[in-house]
C-alpha cells in the first residue's frame, strides 16, 4: 500500500532530505523512509507539503497536465485593492507568460501559528491577507503574481493541494493517511 504523508512545513526548511548547510531539512522532522516530496515549497514558504512513495500519485500532484488546485494564504504588503484582486482572478502577465485565472479573495487575518522569525513590521504601512487558489505551479508563482499587481507577498502558507488539506496539523508535524 502506498505511503502518503501530509507535513506542515515550517518557514526556513528546505524541501529535501539531504542535510543543508544553512537550513533544516525534511530529515529533521520526518522519520519515515522512502517517501519523497510531491512538489515543493520554497524555504521561505510554509504549510502543506505532501510526501509519498507512489510515483503515479506524485506525478498527479506535480504535473501541470492534471491542473491540481493549490490554495494559499498570503500576507501582502499594504491594503490590497479590489482592482488587484480582480487582476489576480483574471490572470497576471509574468516574464514567463500569462498565469491561468485564479480564485482570489481578501480575508481577515487567519488564526495560524506565529512565524519565526516574524514578518517585518512597519507602523506606517499596513498588511492584508488573501486566499488564492491556482491550478498551475510556475516557480514562485504566487509571490510573483502578488508583486506584479503591486502587493508583494510577505508570508505565504499553503493550506490545500487538491483534496488534501492542512487542517489542524501542528507546525513541524506530519500525519500519515
Amino acid at each position: 500500500m502506498a505511503k502518503l504523508l501530509l507535513f506542515n512545513k515550517p518557514f526556513g526548511v528546505v524541501t529535501q532530505f539531504t542535510p543543508h548547510e544553512k537550513h533544516k531539512c525534511l530529515k529533521d522532522f520526518i522519520d519515515i523512509e522512502d517517501v519523497y516530496p510531491a512538489g515543493r515549497l520554497d524555504h521561505d514558504s510554509e504549510g502543506l507539503l505532501i510526501l509519498t512513495d507512489d510515483g503515479k500519485l506524485q506525478d498527479q500532484i506535480t504535473s501541470p497536465k492534471f491542473k491540481m488546485p493549490k490554495t494559499y494564504l498570503a500576507q501582502v504588503d499594504n491594503d490590497i485593492t479590489d482592482e488587484a484582486i480582480e487582476k489576480l482572478r483574471a490572470g497576471v502577465e509574468l516574464k514567463d507568460g500569462l498565469t491561468r485565472p485564479a480564485e482570489c479573495e481578501k480575508i481577515e487575518t487567519p488564526e495560524i501559528w506565529e512565524r519565526v522569525p516574524a514578518v517585518r513590521f512597519r507602523k506606517s504601512i499596513p498588511t492584508s491577507w488573501i486566499k488564492l487558489t491556482i491550478k498551475e505551479g510556475k516557480n514562485r508563482q504566487v509571490r510573483r503574481m502578488t508583486a506584479a499587481v503591486g502587493f508583494p507577498t510577505l508570508r505565504l502558507v499553503r493550506i490545500k493541494v487538491g483534496p488534501y488539506e492542512l487542517g489542524e496539523l501542528a507546525l513541524g508535524s506530519y500525519r500519515e493517511l
